[in-house]
Parts: structure tokens; C-alpha cells; sequence
């Protein structure tokens, strides 16, 4: 399937049908073989628009496609050629942020950071200690954080991590995978 050949895929909404089941299929794909993303709503020069029409397509898709939030959406007109040169600059800066690679110290720096803010959960006495991360691929960002319990990992602690990542090195477009290991697990090699 192009998905999986693809380096960063370009998910063409129709602007007057809006967000259909087949193209939140795609973005599934997409999302799930980790590929960067951008979605473009097409035939924006014939949708009837007010003032509102851009933030009420914004949020149905920003609804349909929740598990994407990193996913730019461009609004065009490839007939009219209405910013489809826009297009061109975010596919390469989209390439770049997923290609993206982050020295094992500024990680620990964030981390560090990260848990100072925002102390890391425990359950019945027991604390999460998070040792250190590291990246071990791009395309997409893939970190391994080593800790003293996956288990005490919560969804909600791996959610807040990557949401740290996200504002402090950006990664706008791409999917990150966060891989959590107990220490003397090894890391994956990528």
C-alpha cells in the first residue's frame, strides 16, 4: 500500500463531503505505521463559507481524527492552485520534524524537567522512578524511557511525557512512539 512506501502522507479531504469513514481508514493507516502526516481539505474555493467555516471543519476533523493531534491540516484548492504551494514547504518541514533526532542529554534534561513539574505516579505505596530515555530511531521519533515498573506507567504520565516532548523539540506532523522498559530490559535497535 502507498502508506507504508510513503515518507510523509498527504491525506486529501474533500471539502465538500467533509471527513468521510474512508478517509479516517487512511489516517489510521497512516497514523498507525507511524508515518507523518498533513491533512489537506480540497475544494475549498467552492465550499459555501462564513466566518466560522474554517474552525467547523477544523474541529470535525480535530474530532474524527483525535488520535492525531500533530497533524497540520492545510486548507486548498488544487484546481484553482489556491495554497497548494504551501503545501511543498510543510511536506519538507513535516519530513524534517519526523527525521528529527534528539541527544540522549537533552532528553534526560526534559525528563528531569518533566518530573520535577509533574511527579511521576505510584500505586499502593509504591512509586514510578523513571531512570533515564533515549531515542532510538526517527521516522517516526521512537523513545525508550527505562523505569522501575512498566505497570506504574500510566497512559496518563506516557501522554504527559509526549506532550512535553512535542513543546520543548516540536515534532509537528509525526506520530511519536514511546516504548517503556523495566530496567535491564534492553532498548530495541532501530
Amino acid at each position: 500500500m502507498a502508506v507504508e512506501r510513503a515518507d510523509v502522507c498527504v491525506l486529501m479531504i474533500d471539502g465538500n463531503d467533509g471527513i468521510t469513514e474512508q478517509d479516517e481508514k487512511i489516517a489510521g493507516r497512516s497514523h498507525e505505521a507511524g508515518k507523518a502526516c498533513i491533512i489537506a481539505v480540497n475544494k475549498w474555493d467552492i465550499v459555501d463559507k462564513d466566518n466560522s467555516t474554517t474552525n467547523r471543519y477544523t474541529k470535525e476533523i480535530s474530532t474524527a481524527l483525535a488520535y492525531m493531534p500533530y497533524a497540520p491540516i492545510v486548507y486548498l484548492s488544487a484546481k484553482t492552485g489556491q495554497r497548494v504551494a504551501n503545501l511543498y514547504p510543510l511536506i519538507k518541514s513535516v519530513y524534517a520534524e519526523a527525521s528529527r533526532r534528539v541527544t540522549t542529554g537533552m532528553l534526560n534534561d526534559l525528563l528531569n524537567d518533566a518530573m520535577t513539574r509533574v511527579q511521576p505516579p505510584s500505586d499502593k505505596g509504591k512509586r514510578l522512578k523513571i531512570y533515564y530515555m533515549t531515542q532510538t530511531s526517527s521516522n517516526p521519533p521512537t523513545f525508550v524511557i527505562f523505569c522501575n515498573s512498566e505497570e506504574l506507567f500510566h497512559f496518563s504520565y506516557r501522554r504527559y511525557i509526549e506532550n512535553c516532548l512535542r513543546d520543548t523539540f516540536g515534532f509537528r506532523g509525526t506520530p511519536i512512539k514511546l516504548i517503556i522498559r523495566e530496567r535491564g530490559e534492553e532498548a530495541p535497535h532501530a
